[in-house]
């Protein structure tokens, strides 16, 4: 109640947002609606806004546990700890790690699934690597990248419960072609990512079903004016839907500005790439293996490539606003109805509306998560608001 709804293609005052069996009833500014309900809890969001739940496609890890540990107690704590930060649904993300390490953490993410999370609802499984280019590795194993190879990934698949909905791959890689086509039959989103290809080559993938990018600018091949590559592929096509690492590390403020000048709007997706040390202290941790030292809000291997990031939504969200002077309104569709239309589900999530999921956040005016509310249920709660 009393809130500024932001919907986020509208903004309401002084509405009520009426809650039932997990979905968004009504949304009304009819007092005696209300009145008619009989024992509900209500929820004062005075002074405050109510956006729709953020959806993270690129989660590694938070909270000191990663996707990749392989077990049930880690994706109910990664998936915990971001939903105290506005996230209600997100894709766990795998790294290129050995077969066996990928499948186990396929199972127990399967297992989070089935079980809950009593925290982010899991929308399926973002697929990062294996099937990357060595020369754009950036934080992931070089000896683990592999070979393209159907009967693999159809294991992978078969482990995860058919839960892979995204896979990240470089295009340039033998066999990727056939690959990304035989994806987009089955209905998987194909992103381009660790990869040095050329922007003759991204065009290939687009042909074949390639339509996101992964992280734009980091692990890639860049812009160069004889050279577009893989980010003067994703600048001019408009059929590419963009991730974005709205920390102000991963990419300046002005290339998130230009993203924001070039690109259709619906196809900016903030995420965050966020490593175990997210929602945690700083120190040394591990990410795929490699050691990974945390410091002034950055994670690097020890060579210094970043590897991952300790970013939350919200931040981002906040980032997009402050940082990149872009509406409130627009940097919230960016973390919520987009990523809900890439994956197909915002028939169902990504925005405030009668009939949709009870995924619903509360931010103070410093744009801080305040609660967190997944199918209805508050997950997380700051404060007594």
């Amino acid at each position: 109640m009393h809130g500024t709804i932001i919907t986020p293609f509208q903004l309401l005052e002084d509405r009520i947002i009426i809650i039932e069996k997990g979905k968004i009833m009504a949304i009304t500014d009819k007092k005696e609606d209300f009145a008619l309900l009989k024992n509900v809890e209500i929820i004062e969001a005075k002074d405050k806004f109510v956006v729709p739940g953020y959806i993270d496609i690129h989660i590694h890890g938070g909270g000191g546990s990663d996707v990749m540990d392989g077990e049930y107690e880690a994706i109910k704590q990664v998936a915990t700890t971001h939903s105290r930060f506005g996230t209600t649904a997100f894709l766990p993300t795998t790294m290129t790690m050995s077969k066996d390490k990928i499948i186990r953490s396929l199972r127990s993410i399967c297992e989070a699934v089935k079980k809950g999370t009593a925290g982010a609802e899991i929308l399926g499984i973002h697929l990062e690597g294996p099937y990357i280019n060595p020369e754009k590795k950036g934080a992931q194993k070089e000896e683990d990248i592999k070979k393209i190879s159907l009967e693999e990934f159809l294991e992978f698949n078969q482990a995860s419960g058919n839960l892979i909905r995204l896979v990240t791959i470089a295009p340039e890689m033998p066999g990727a072609i056939d690959f990304i086509r035989w994806l987009h039959q089955q209905g998987i989103i194909v992103s381009v990512g660790h990869s040095n290809a050329t922007y003759k080559q991204v065009q290939e993938g687009i042909q074949a079903g390639l339509s996101q990018v992964t992280h734009i600018f980091n692990a890639m091949r860049g812009l160069h004016h004889r050279e577009p590559g893989v980010v003067g592929a994703a600048l001019s096509s408009p059929k590419l839907i963009v991730e974005m690492i709205a920390d102000g590390i991963h990419l300046h403020p002005i290339v998130l500005k230009m993203l924001t000048q070039i690109k259709e709007s619906e196809k900016l997706v903030l995420i965050t790439d966020a490593m175990r040390a997210t929602g945690f202290k700083e120190g040394t941790y591990d990410l795929g293996g490699q050691e990974v030292i945390v410091t002034k809000g950055q994670a690097r291997l020890k060579d210094g490539t970043l590897a991952g990031s300790v970013l939350t939504m919200d931040k981002a969200v906040k980032n997009m606003v402050t940082k990149v002077g872009i509406p409130l309104s627009k940097a919230i569709q960016m973390a919520s109805f987009n990523p809900a239309k890439c994956l197909g589900v915002e028939d169902r999530k990504g925005s405030l509306e009668p009939g949709k999921d009870a995924d619903i956040v509360i931010l103070n005016k410093n744009l801080e998560t305040e609660l967190t509310m997944v199918a209805g249920k508050v997950v997380y709660r700051r404060k007594e608001i």
